[in-house]
Parts: structure tokens; sequence; C-alpha cells
């Protein structure tokens, strides 16, 4: 979840001054990612197995998807013998990864419930979600659907049981674990059934490809967009995988607390970069809390100008301060307002930074992936609906402060004027992302501002 952070002007200036107090450092061109570890499941082996006739898939492979500090671990190691296995992978249960069958799954979660390991609701939250996640993977079509929500709710489903033996803690700017479980590879081969590439374009592909140049010479990139779905940072990643990797392997997403919290979601916030906020939303929701938030997010304002100050940095950010929701009155999804504040606090991150700064408008549309709860609640540990569904990412030219806001005649009406300038370029490309996909116009949707594609054909 890419949430807005909650924080003063006094605030931002002391990230500011942590900026321009101290010399710059040197900026990191950019490298050519690594390859990662994880065994794809497509090269996993079947299994047969004797229940009533039925050929069942087994999964005791998928505890290997674990990179070795050299080179691919192969298919055939057992995941306790990688060199990089911590004591509490070796202490963990293997209730999950031992499963051959759907049955064996879902008594699983009994069997960690009654030993004491899963309590009552995570246990009810997991097994609702494999229901879910099934019904829309088999809804695609695809074949071997059966095989594919066996071997990805099994391993979510491991994750998910060690995140509760043995609680991840995040820290204000938490970077991708890549090893020695590979989080980020995970969170793609359980996203990608759910999306109908047929049906899904990208916007103006080829900026996302200056995006990468200017990286490479050092300039920091602010992606401000909507947020729609816990699913959004997969949905970047996989619409621009065939062309633009690097984009997804290294964006940081400005992130709300509850995905660092709700133990169905954590495993897939582990395998993603995030700078850990409260939001706005959510920041009274308990008033003695209130002084500790403000002051995480204070750390984590002071960890993104620290990252900014070095250059080559990738941030996504959500200013609506959560994910998009439907006017009640039509049932149609609309990109929520932004808050102005926030956006003008990211701005002047960047202009302080150092180095040269750019802000993006983006725009994303993939709410059926993982649709949110209809309003906004309180209490951790929301019903996650799961759908098989085209999806969308679109981005326009950058969009610079001083032209904007020219004939502004005071700070305030500036900051206002420059937040909208963004909003509406986000909407615009929204609704033609909405016309592409929900309305199957395709590509022929492209306006004189938007060109859609698909780069993975």
């Amino acid at each position: 979840m890419t949430l807005t952070f909650s924080s003063s002007a006094a605030t931002v200036a002391v990230a500011v001054a942590t900026v321009t107090s101290s010399a710059r450092v040197p900026f990191h061109p950019l490298v050519s990612p690594t390859l990662r570890g994880f065994v794809s499941f497509k090269k996993l082996p079947l299994r047969s197995r004797g229940r009533g006739g039925a050929s069942s898939l087994s999964v005791r492979a998928m505890s290997e998807l674990v990179q070795d500090k050299e080179s691919v671990v192969a298919a055939s190691t057992s995941f306790r013998e990688s060199s990089n296995t911590t004591p509490s992978e070796l202490n963990h249960s293997r209730t999950f990864l031992d499963a051959r069958t759907e049955q064996d799954l879902i008594s699983g979660l009994r069997k960690e419930q009654e030993a004491g390991r899963l309590p009552p609701n995570v246990a009810s939250g997991m097994e609702e979600l494999y229901w879910n996640y099934k019904n829309a993977v088999l809804s695609s079509g695809v074949p071997n659907a059966e095989e594919t929500v066996l071997k990805n709710m099994s391993v979510a489903f491991d994750r998910m049981l060690l995140g509760v033996e043995d609680p991840y803690t995040f820290n204000p700017y938490h970077k991708a674990v890549r090893e020695p479980f590979d989080y980020y590879q995970f969170v793609h081969m359980y996203i990608r059934p759910l999306i109908d590439f047929k049906n899904s374009y990208v916007g103006n592909v080829s900026i996302f490809s200056e995006l990468e140049d200017k990286l490479r010479q050092g300039h920091n990139i602010v992606l401000i967009s909507n947020h729609q779905s816990e699913a959004d940072p997969a949905v970047i990643s996989l619409l621009l995988e065939a062309q633009c990797p690097y984009i997804g392997e290294n964006i940081k997403c400005v992130a709300g607390d509850r995905v660092i919290t709700d133990p169905l979601c954590k495993p897939f916030s582990m395998g993603r970069n995030l700078i850990c906020v409260y939001s706005k939303k959510h920041m009274n929701d308990d008033p003695e809390l209130v002084d500790m938030k403000r002051k995480a997010n204070t750390r984590s304002l002071k960890e993104m100008a620290t990252l900014l100050r070095s250059g080559s940095q990738l941030i996504w950010i959500a200013p609506s301060g959560g994910r998009d929701r439907p006017d009640p009155s039509t049932g149609e999804w609309f990109p929520a307002p932004f808050d102005s504040s926030s956006v003008d606090n990211m701005r002047r991150l960047v202009e302080h930074s150092g180095a040269p700064g750019h802000i993006y408008p983006m725009s994303l549309l993939c709410y059926d992936i993982m649709p949110p709860p209809p309003k906004v609640e309180k209490e951790i540990g929301e019903k996650r609906l799961v759908g098989f569904h085209g999806t969308g990412l679109s981005i326009a030219p950058e969009i610079n402060f001083s032209d904007v806001t020219a004939d502004s005649s005071n700070p305030n009406e500036a900051k206002e004027a420059y937040s909208q300038a963004l909003y509406k370029s986000v909407d615009e490309q929204y609704k033609t992302l909405n016309s592409a996909i929900n309305h199957r116009r395709g590509a022929e949707a492209s306006t004189s501002t938007v060109s859609l594609s698909q780069p993975w054909n």
C-alpha cells in the first residue's frame, strides 16, 4: 500500500537541513541488475501422488526458492542446506512446503492453529485468501491453473507462517529482501497469474526508458501517482519487466504502516524497497500513538533526504494518502484527490537534494486485481478479494514547478496549482487506460498525449 506521509513544514525543513548541511555524496551510475537465484515455478517438477487417482503437485521443491551467494540453487537442493539459511528458517515448520494437495494445504492451517503457531484470525484470513486466489487464477483459463494455485499459495502460506513465528521488523528505509529467499521474485510469481496481459497496456513506454537514462546520469526521479491496490508495485514491475526491468527492481515506494504490520501482507512488502510512513488517514486512529507516528515519519523523511542526496533515486508516492475508491453514487473508479502539502514536501526534498531532480505524473489502473475495502478501515486485517483482470500503467512528461506556477501570486497558490497540474495529468491518463481496458478499446484508445502499447509482445 503506497501512501502519503503526514508531515509539517518544519519536519520537511529538518530533512532539507539534513541534506544541505553535509557534503554531497558522489553519484553512483546505474549498473545492470544481476540475475537472481529464484527458482522459477515453471521449472519445478510435477509428481503424481495416489489420492483418488488424481495427479497432484509436490511443492516440497518450493522450499528451494533460495539464492546462493554464488549462483542459482539447483531445484534438487534442500532449503535447509543453503549456506544463507537463518536460524529462524532452520527451525521453521515445513507444513505448507510439504503439502502435496489442496487438502494438505487447508488441513495444514488447522494443524498450525492447533499447535498454537497461527492465531485463529490469521488462519481464517489465510484460508479465505486461498479460495479467493484460486477462483481468480482458475477464471483466467490458463493451463495448469490448479497447479499454479497450489504452488504459489504453498509458498505464500509458508512465508506468512514464518512471519508469525519470527516477526520481521521494517526499518524506516527497507531494502527488498532478495536472499536467502528472494521475496521480490516470489511476489512476481504470485501476482503474474492475476494479470490478463492480453487486456493490459502501458502508456508512453518510451518515457520510462527516458527515466532509466536520467537515473544513469545521477538524476533523481519522483513518480506522483494514484494508488489502487496492494498489488500496485508488482503491477508496475510486471508491466515494465520486458523493456525496463531496472525500474521495477529499484523503485522505492513510500508505504503506509498497514502493509508492514498485517501478517498476510508483510511477505509481499518484504520484496519491495520501501520508505515506511504513517498515513494521514490513520494518524489519529489511536491518540496515544500520534506523537510516536509523527516522530517515525520524521525519521523516514530524513532517510528519504539522505537517499536523494546520493542521486540516481527513483521514488514513487501516492499523495492521496491511500487507495482510490469508487464514486458511491455511480460505482465508477477514479484517482483520489492529491494532498497538495504532500506534493509540495516531495518537491522541496527533490529541489534541495543537490542532484538534478524530475517529477513525473503516473497513472495506475489495477483495482480489480486486489480491490480495497469500500471504505477506509481502522483495524488491521482487511478482507482480501482477488481477481483476474487487465491492468494499466501510464506516464506523462515531467511537469516543471516554475512552468506551472509562473502566474501564482503566493506560495500557497503555487502549491495548489502544481498539485492540481499533476493530478489533472494522472486523471487524464487514467481515463485513457479505463477506455482501453474496461471499455475494451485496446490500443485504439490512445490519444495525442498517451500512446498505448504492450511491451511484452
